[in-house]
């Protein structure tokens, strides 16, 4: 295979994964990796570095959109990112003694439990009833625009919240994905924050996450520009056009597809790693 076809491939690849990934919330690098390790027989380590700048690209650029409209909680997330920070060097630390077939299983989990979350029933929280200490001590309670309505609430067990964010950033460095599944449930069920907030703050939040790994990985070697270039501008631009199509589509029917897919792709990666495939 030339570099020409290769980096066709990977860019018209990287650009669906970003469009469905946008639409499904569970980003691009769920499939840019699968994609790289399992159809172009990429190291997993590499693949992975591709995807984190991949994050930080779609990450800084939607992000942007979310914090003007006032969707974000910037306090919330600049505090959480201390916890997602220091995972995130852990796990990328950590990726550099572990096996790549380790890697692989991990990964093949993560899939599996990230395409269920994308199937969960979204509850919106937004009870001001209670706050905890900590929220009040940090001042993260806040409000959002709800239906044009400016719409208050109250932050719970702040504790639980960051240490869930702890291991988030653990297996954003460690596997290259922005986690999105586990901040949410860090923010939405543990925090109990109404659902556009969670999500749009872990959307702020992931790339800082993947900025902190990615030094790791550069550090080491494993990002490739003839890798990182076609995934980071593919997944972009797949990202930006699926952003538009979300506000009209109807995503619950993708979403079955979407997870289904996504699940046997797990499973490959899985049984790979089992059999010592990578």
């Amino acid at each position: 295979m030339t570099v020409l076809v290769f980096t066709l491939i990977v860019l018209v690849g990287a650009f669906l994964a970003g469009f469905l990934g946008s639409l499904t919330g569970l980003g691009g690098g769920v499939i840019i990796i699968p994609l790289l390790t399992l159809g172009l027989g990429v190291d997993i380590h590499y693949a992975i570095g591709a995807s984190i700048i991949s994050v930080i690209a779609t990450s800084t650029g939607s992000a942007a959109a979310y914090v003007k409209e006032g969707l974000t909680n910037m306090r919330i997330g600049m505090f959480l990112e201390i916890a997602t920070t220091v995972g995130a060097i852990l796990g990328a630390v950590i990726a550099v003694y572990l096996n790549a077939a380790y890697v692989a299983v991990i990964f093949g989990c993560i899939l599996i439990f990230s395409s269920l979350m994308t199937l969960r029933k979204k509850v919106d929280h937004t009870n001001i009833d209670y706050s905890s200490k900590g929220a009040k001590f940090f001042k993260l309670n806040g409000s959002y625009p709800n239906q044009g309505v400016d719409t208050p609430y109250a932050v719970k067990n702040v504790a639980g919240g960051f240490f869930m964010m702890l291991f988030a950033g653990t297996l954003s460095g460690l596997l290259g994905i922005g986690s999105g599944a586990l901040k949410v449930i860090a923010m939405d069920n543990i925090m109990r924050l109404p659902f556009k907030v969670s999500t749009t703050t872990s959307n702020f939040m992931m790339g800082v996450t993947a900025a902190a790994s990615a030094v790791v990985y550069l550090h080491r070697g494993q990002i490739d520009p003839g890798i990182a270039m076609p995934v980071c501008i593919g997944v972009l631009l797949g990202a930006t056009v699926g952003a538009k199509v979300l506000v009209k589509a109807k995503t619950d029917k993708l979403k079955i597809v979407f997870a289904v897919v996504v699940t046997i792709l797990a499973i490959q990666m899985i049984y790979k790693g089992l059999t010592g495939g990578f």
